[in-house]
């Protein structure tokens, strides 16, 4: 677990006058579960598009398994995986046919594609819902789904945008049992952003405390919480305390509109 899979160097976004993302640098080992926590416009998501390539950056570089977003994005892609916060999957299609479309586009040879595919809905426990259209399943199995879709290729790396929005805490839960097992299993990298302080203890080897397109602090949940040198400290102690905010996770109005619209179609 050595091994650095994602190494950040000095990268920035900005939209016009507004730097999004603030020369930020790190790096994550193989194989560890890594998570950006910060409230929504902290430049999690930012981050996040520039490394699966979906966004240049304004300036800096990152080397996502060896290959640099700027130079080599077609390299990249072929060794992530990226489950948005919205939707990624057709209602209208059934489990199976979804699995078979993202098959096809992420170029997986055709003689494997039912092998895989059959290994996948095994894996997340959904092959008896493989012919049911995916708009009559329940918002845990879409977002298992999801994140079936994007490990067809066998990717090194599992990025995932505040992976569990709209869930109930039963489907929260089974969400990450999978995503350990996929990291205990096949030694995947999983990194995700998320508000949710007690996802980030649970799940995490290492947390980013994120603020206003900066990185705060990085380290394990224990780590944090000892620097504050508070007896019994909480992770939302840690992130006040390097930060100088508390976490707020109701966001304004247009941040809640979206997350009801996503609660809406998760089910």
């Amino acid at each position: 677990m050595d091994e650095i899979i994602i190494r950040v160097n000095n990268l920035s976004k900005n939209f016009g006058s507004v730097q999004a993302v603030k020369n930020i640098s790190f790096e994550i080992k193989q194989s560890e579960i890594f998570a950006f926590l910060g409230p929504n416009g902290a430049g999690k998501t930012t981050t996040i598009r520039m490394l699966i390539t979906l966004l240049a950056p304004t300036s800096g570089d990152a080397a996502i398994n060896g290959y640099s977003i700027i130079h080599h994005p077609a390299e990249v892609r072929k060794v992530i995986g990226y489950v948005p916060q919205m939707i990624s999957v057709d209602g209208a299609l059934t489990a199976q046919e979804n699995l078979m479309l993202m098959a096809h586009l992420y170029d997986v040879p055709y003689r494997e594609c039912n092998r895989r595919i059959k290994e996948m809905l095994a894996f997340l426990k959904l092959e008896k819902y493989a012919r049911s259209l995916v708009r009559t399943l329940s918002g845990g199995m879409i977002r298992k789904l999801e994140v079936g879709q994007a490990m067809l290729h066998n990717p090194h790396l599992l990025f995932l945008d505040e992976p569990t929005t709209g869930l109930d805490p039963i489907a929260k839960r089974n969400i990450w049992e999978h995503l350990v097992e996929l990291r205990n299993t096949f030694g995947t990298t999983i990194f995700f952003s998320t508000h949710n302080m007690e996802e980030a203890e649970e799940a995490c080897d290492r947390v980013a405390i994120m603020n206003t397109g900066q990185i705060a602090v990085i380290g394990s949940v224990s780590e944090l919480k000892e620097k504050t040198n508070k007896k019994d400290a909480t992770l939302e102690d840690a992130f006040i305390f390097f930060t100088g905010n508390e976490l707020q996770s109701n966001g304004n109005f247009r941040e809640i509109k979206r997350t009801r619209q996503i609660h809406h179609r998760l089910g």
